[in-house]
């Protein structure tokens, strides 16, 4: 009877651990992890089909898991940095633990994996975003006539002014980007914003931030850079606004400047067909400047 109780006992606790599992999302990282014996896959997509196989039985005993990105590459480096030896579960269970505190990690949430993985190559892009960013932003130093800190006084100001265009926009969803040309790549950020009917913004703290900290990096080092906003309201045409970095503020742009950085493929400077039914529009004004005298850098 004794031993029984203790199995339903186990088997309740196990239920109650939430989890993390790694995932090796693309081919050539699932190769990469093949030359470890301990590592007995070998065939990709079988691999996916087995991992979508555990975490549907997790869930329907209901338990939680995350799912988190899994790179050989820093696997790699976390076992030389720890004096781990690589080629052991133990230690990939190691890393996974760890990835589970500081990684990008999504919930599973019974969607199929072809639909989650490409959330979570997102959700590792942000983060990755957010950190290049900040490291950057934190680099500047202090300012040589005033001695304020550069970074945060233009996180300051971008975090104003995003709350100013939020504040200025019609009720509705706001879908905005960001992009700020920096050496080697573009850095893009995006961030959703819902205002309901009683005028309060809904948006998720952790883009904010990050969209804040790109914005703030463009204008901190003078980087050529625009800001686009499209509001949606139900029953109306969709509004497009955009607005270029300029100095240590935002420059209005035309509709018609809108109407091309809209329809110009990022990546590539091709031209994309300007969509039916979206009205490009001149921003609504921010509002004087904050009063604080500009320091120029």
């Amino acid at each position: 009877m004794a031993h029984t109780d203790h199995q339903t006992m186990r088997r309740v606790l196990r239920r109650e651990i939430a989890g993390t599992i790694g995932l090796l999302t693309d081919e050539h990282d699932f190769r990469s992890m093949r030359h470890y014996r301990s590592f007995t896959f070998d065939d990709h997509a079988l691999y996916l089909q087995q991992v979508e196989e555990l975490l549907k039985t997790r869930a329907s005993q209901g338990t939680h898991t995350a799912v988190a990105l899994f790179d050989p590459q820093e696997y790699a480096d976390y076992c030389a940095d720890t004096g781990l030896e690589p080629d052991i579960p133990s230690s990939r269970t190691r890393f996974t633990a760890e990835l589970a505190t500081t990684g990008p990690t999504i919930p599973y949430d019974g969607r199929p994996l072809a639909e989650l993985v490409p959330d979570l190559i997102d959700e590792a892009v942000r983060q990755a975003t957010w950190e290049y960013a900040s490291t950057l932003l934190a680099r500047l130093g202090a300012c040589a006539s005033c001695g304020e800190d550069i970074g945060r006084a233009a996180f300051a100001r971008a975090s104003g002014l995003l709350v100013r265009i939020l504040d200025t926009a019609q009720p509705g969803n706001r879908h905005l980007v960001c992009s700020v040309t920096t050496t080697p790549e573009t850095l893009v950020s995006v961030l959703h914003a819902d205002i309901n009917a009683d005028g309060t913004t809904q948006l998720d703290e952790a883009e904010a931030l990050e969209f804040a900290t790109v914005l703030a990096l463009g204008l901190a080092t003078h980087t050529p850079g625009g800001l686009v906003m499209r509001t949606s309201v139900p029953g109306t045409t969709d509004r497009i606004y955009g607005w270029r970095l300029r100095g240590e503020g935002l420059e209005p742009l035309t509709a018609g400047e809108v109407f091309d950085a809209y329809c110009t493929d990022i990546e590539s400077g091709d031209l994309i067909s300007p969509e039916s039914g979206v009205d490009y529009c001149v921003p609504p004004d921010l509002g004087p400047d904050d009063p604080t005298p500009s320091h120029h850098h």
